[in-house]
């Protein structure tokens, strides 16, 4: 988890799509397990890549040795043989100036300001006026600066190498894309970088044509070999950039016919084929020379100068880095006029900071001063720390619905979690409503499973919550033999000849509100004679530990994928971000048969099935799904919330802005 609020995240199990207003692509499922406070993750191995060549610890270094050998035709053969159909191509503010041309403001900026944000009522009215974007470009701050909140920093700005909320915030600032998406996860290539995207008929090839006004930080050209370069390094089995290969070992081949024009070939026509062609991309000039001495993009000293000074493909570039405490991003000149002449509109900000401030209290006292701009707030700050006037002095406050979901991660492969009958207990044992009333202020719904219940995916008829209920959990307890045969006062079992105690450790990032939450848990087992010892971690300890499945439990999250196949790189067998060693073969059958299915109407049966599934099975207790609560000082217009919140789509924070102060 890194922080942006705490978004805890296992951010490095899948390939993340997250799109900004400038078509960068990043995740499908924005991890929250191992995010920080307020927390998008990302894998481990491809599943359904082809089979890759033994590779010793130290062999030789084959670029794409993960991709099957394959001869693209030329360019005219695919012309005469393919059908295409044109594709949109999207301008995302133009997109929102469209749907909020048809929308009528509740009250004046001035009045929303006014307001106190202590209702839903209110808090539609004060967004009404405040996610506006600007009438015209005399409205702007063209100068103006923003200072970001994150409780940790980064562990690196190579867009391949994310695995963190902040990571992943920076990289949609940074870095280059073809295609992004919209709040109702309508998936476009961005006008920005694509002059033209076709498909073919047949669901097998995919025709991009990029601009031919892009260039890298150091002036360099940023061409269609820029990304089959990146496809390859992706598809090489010693690059440890497993989270990028969640829809890129899909395709069978990405083919640059010029500088511009891209063809990519898919492996078969799959419901998630126009999704797999975001991947990151890096810039073949800095990295073809020196992959090959240094495959973890990161260990060799040439690795290291290009992580404290990387060169960008997106609107900003870094103009400062200090470890631990900023981040300073600077609008691109060569963004907006490659050649001298204006091509793309310029990012409302001139620069952007991110401020590393790992504890919130002192997080939020810096916003009340107007040193940050910008917080996610908990429940807890919310509702009693957010609501008096030295908060309203410059600052207001506003939220929005996530997708967004908290669980209890039962280890299935441990002998204490390993029966379905004793994941159900734990999720009878646990005291929900003390949850959701005390710890989390009323301000979260409770969840019963991977789907908000207004998503198209949720079961018409959902099951309902989890709620504590005592004796139905020491009845499926006792079902499963877990007894106490000593009169100790604590569970236990004969195990493979030896009986062991039902004693076991929840891991939880080390933030006030989780900790707490577990320390519920572990009263409430106590109840029914099971020991659970809490043991609060930093976050990257954290990581490594739920990354290599070194834990009993853990308290995690996830946020929702653009699309609900992202789903199948947690819950299928062997999956990369299947932490948890959890197996149904139904469900496996079910993501097959989604994957392959063209037919929406089918794919949503599949998806509400697998949903009740899991929940039959319980290998997380489900817990909550969280709002997103953000404060922002008073000067900021244009927040404009999605089920992932105000950011991590198109355009996301390419849509907020500062107008220009009156004399």
């Amino acid at each position: 988890m890194t922080d942006r609020r705490s978004l805890d995240q296992s951010t490095r199990a899948v390939r993340r799509r997250f799109p900004g207003r400038w078509g960068l692509a990043g995740v499908a499922l924005l991890a929250l397990t191992l995010a920080a406070p307020g927390c998008r993750p990302k894998d481990s191995t491809p599943q359904d890549a082809a089979p890759a060549p033994a590779v010793a610890a130290k062999s030789e270094f084959v670029l794409g040795d993960l991709i099957q050998p394959f001869s693209p035709p030329t360019l005219a053969e695919l012309e005469a043989k393919v059908q295409w159909k044109a594709q949109p191509v999207r301008d995302a503010i133009e997109l929102l100036r469209q749907r909020q041309a048809g929308e009528k403001p509740a009250l004046t900026p001035a009045e929303a300001l006014q307001s106190r944000n202590d209702s839903p009522e209110a808090n539609a009215r004060i967004l009404s006026a405040l996610r506006r974007l600007p009438a015209d470009t005399n409205a702007v701050d063209w100068d103006a600066a923003i200072v970001r909140h994150t409780g940790a920093d980064v562990r690196s700005i190579n867009p391949l190498l994310m695995s963190s909320t902040v990571e992943f915030d920076v990289a949609g600032l940074i870095g280059f894309g073809l295609f992004s998406f919209d709040w109702d996860f309508n998936l476009f290539a961005a006008s920005d970088t694509v002059v033209s995207w076709h498909s073919s008929a047949d669901g097998l090839y995919d025709k991009v044509v990029m601009r031919d006004d892009l260039v890298w930080s150091d002036g360099k050209p940023i061409t269609a070999h820029d990304v089959v370069f990146s496809f390859k390094v992706i598809m090489s089995s010693q690059v440890p950039v497993p989270a990028q290969r969640s829809g890129t070992e899909k395709l069978k081949w990405v083919e640059a016919y010029d500088d511009r024009t891209l063809v990519f070939f898919h492996k078969e026509p799959l419901a998630t084929n126009p999704w797999n062609l975001s991947f990151s991309v890096i810039p073949r000039h800095i990295y073809a020379d020196s992959i090959a001495a240094d495959p973890t993009l990161q260990n060799s000293a040439h690795h290291v100068k290009h992580e404290r000074e990387p060169v960008t493909g997106g609107p900003y570039e870094v103009r400062q880095r200090t470890v631990g405490r900023e981040i300073v991003l600077q609008r691109r000149a060569t963004w907006m006029s490659p050649r001298g002449q204006p091509v793309r509109e310029p990012p409302y900000f001139r620069e952007v900071r991110f401020r590393v401030i790992p504890e919130s209290s002192v997080a939020l006292l810096a916003l009340k001063a107007g040193d940050l701009d910008e917080k996610i707030l908990s429940p807890e700050e919310w509702k009693t720390k957010t609501d008096g006037p030295d908060f309203y002095r410059n600052n207001t406050k506003a939220f929005g619905l996530e997708w967004v979901y908290f669980y209890f991660a039962w280890n299935n492969d441990t002998e204490f979690f390993s029966d379905r009958r004793v994941r159900q207990a734990m999720s009878y044992a646990f005291d929900h409503e003390e949850m959701l009333k005390v710890l989390l202020y009323g301000l979260y719904e409770p969840c019963n499973g991977i789907f908000h219940p207004t998503a198209r995916w949720a079961p018409r008829e959902p099951p309902p919550p989890y709620r504590q209920n005592l004796d139905r959990a020491e009845a499926l307890l006792a079902e499963a033999g877990w007894v106490d045969t000593d009169g100790d006062g604590i569970r236990d079992k004969l195990i493979d000849g030896r009986r062991r105690r039902f004693e076991f450790s929840i891991l939880v990032v080390n933030m006030a509100e989780r900790v707490a939450i577990c320390n519920l848990l572990r009263q409430n087992l106590a109840e029914l004679g099971i020991l659970c010892h809490v043991r609060p971690l930093e976050f990257t300890v954290f990581q490594e530990k739920t990354l290599k499945k070194k834990f009993h439990a853990f308290l995690g999250g996830w946020g929702t994928g653009a699309y609900p196949d992202t789903n199948e790189n947690i819950w299928k067998t062997g999956a990369p971000r299947n932490y948890i060693s959890y197996s149904n073969a139904e469900v496996d059958a079910l993501f097959e048969e989604a994957l392959r299915s063209l037919d929406e109407t089918r794919r949503e049966e599949i998806f509400r099935r697998i949903h009740l599934l899991l929940y039959e099975d319980q290998p997380y207790t489900w817990l909550y799904f969280r709002n997103s609560f953000y404060a922002f000082n008073q000067r900021l217009r244009g927040y404009n919330f999605s089920p992932r919140g105000p950011y991590n789509y198109s355009p996301g924070f390419g849509s907020i802005w500062k107008p220009v102060l009156q004399p």
